[in-house]
């Protein structure tokens, strides 16, 4: 096998040319694939972090039809015994309550319809890490009788730090419900829906306001192991504390988002297909340059004893060695460019940008970087080159020794 792999080798050094074009050809060609394949994962899972980290949680808690009808009269009650037994339930991270109805916001001249989530300040921060949104103003004390609000919802109500929000609406079981309230700070979140209608409370603040006593509309929870949402959901129904409660993942919750993600998930395999489609007419062109060239060269190797099998063998070696310092190649060759990316992503500007905060994703192209995607892509490249390989093999075997040495080329 040793002299086999020397063999293959020093073929390949022969015509150092036709090496390097055919290992540049695999090397470019899984450069864009895994760049590609980088950007388009990398921008799924910042609007998943956006959503499901900064708001949703990845599994929430409420009452049966709250989801559908969002209406407040489907609160309950929530005890610390049962957020204490939340934490203890395995992979749960944090759990989190929230008050969340909607109301009309005013300030001046200015009126517009509102997110109004009402919150732990220290649970929320410990979980979505919220003040770290935070542009001007100071993030909730447990104490406080103010408000957070979003940026571009302050912008249009023309609010900042100090002055008074009112908020008008429809509380518990109907009633009215008014108030003032200071602005403590104003929140810049990443995602311009929550963007333009969120207002932050204290839980005890939004209860008093709308009237709820101690009621809540959901509880959020934060996983350690994200991978396993499915077996915690599973523990938590059946569990005789959560069983009259609707448990949903956040894929179930943000259900226009998961579709968003599968169709444009699909539409970006098949420009990868046509990218794997391009390589394997690249590559598979290369191989029948190389065999047509080599034609006579077989031949002589066959005529002097060399079993065509065996030489069949050392060509399918030499484009494997070819494939691996290919792909080899632009493993390392994307491996900076994307860890640079990944740190820093690019900021979309201008009317792109704007397109872009039209369907409520942030202005950000973002890259992934992570081993099962270099891996993946590295396989499928490489099975193009095993593939590409049969030609010459299958050539090889049927080759007709006389014509190959009278063979001009």
């Amino acid at each position: 096998m040793r002299s086999y792999f020397k063999l293959a080798w020093r073929n390949l050094w022969r015509n150092k040319r036709r090496t390097l074009i055919t290992m540049a050809s695999i090397l470019f060609a899984l450069f864009f694939a895994l760049v590609m394949r980088s950007m388009q994962i990398g921008t799924y899972k910042r609007m998943i972090d956006n959503l499901v980290q900064v708001y949703t949680g990845y599994i929430q808690l409420h009452q049966p039809g709250y989801w559908e009808d969002k209406d407040i009269n489907k609160s309950f009650t929530i005890s610390d015994s049962l957020l204490e037994s939340l934490i203890e339930i395995p992979n749960v991270k944090d759990a989190v309550p929230r008050l969340e109805y909607f109301a009309l916001a005013s300030s001046g001249q200015q009126t517009k319809g509102v997110a109004v989530i009402g919150i732990d300040p220290v649970r929320e921060d410990k979980f979505t890490r919220v003040s770290k949104w935070i542009t001007s103003g100071n993030y909730l004390e447990p104490s406080d009788q103010g408000v957070l609000v979003a940026k571009r919802l302050a912008d249009f109500l023309a609010v900042e730090p100090g002055d008074t929000l009112v908020l008008l609406g429809q509380g518990y079981h109907g009633i009215s419900v008014a108030g003032k309230f200071p602005v403590t700070g104003i929140l810049n979140f990443p995602s311009p829906d929550m963007n333009s209608q969120m207002v932050y409370m204290n839980l005890p603040l939004s209860c008093e306001f709308f009237g709820t006593e101690s009621r809540i509309t959901s509880l959020s929870l934060n996983l350690k192991d994200p991978d396993r949402i499915n077996e915690t959901v599973a523990l938590l129904r059946a569990h005789s504390s959560y069983r009259h409660l609707a448990i949903m993942t956040w894929e179930e919750i943000l259900v226009e988002l998961v579709q968003y993600i599968k169709a444009d998930n699909a539409s970006g395999l098949i420009f990868l297909m046509i990218l794997y489609l391009v390589i394997a007419f690249g590559v598979f062109g290369t191989v029948v340059m190389m065999t047509a060239e080599r034609k006579k060269e077989f031949g002589v190797m066959i005529a002097l004893g060399m079993q065509k099998y065996r030489l069949a063998f050392v060509t399918i070696l030499e484009m494997i060695i070819i494939g691996i310092l290919g792909i080899l190649s632009g493993v390392l060759l994307s491996i900076p460019i994307l860890a640079w990316y990944y740190h820093h992503p690019i900021p979309l500007t201008g009317e792109y940008a704007s397109i872009v905060e039209i369907y409520g994703m942030e202005p950000v192209m973002c890259f992934a970087f992570q081993p099962d995607f270099f891996i993946a892509q590295s396989l499928v490249v490489m099975g193009i080159v095993l593939a590409a390989t049969m030609y010459p093999f299958i050539t090889i075997l049927r080759m007709n020794v006389i014509r190959s040495i009278r063979s001009k080329i």
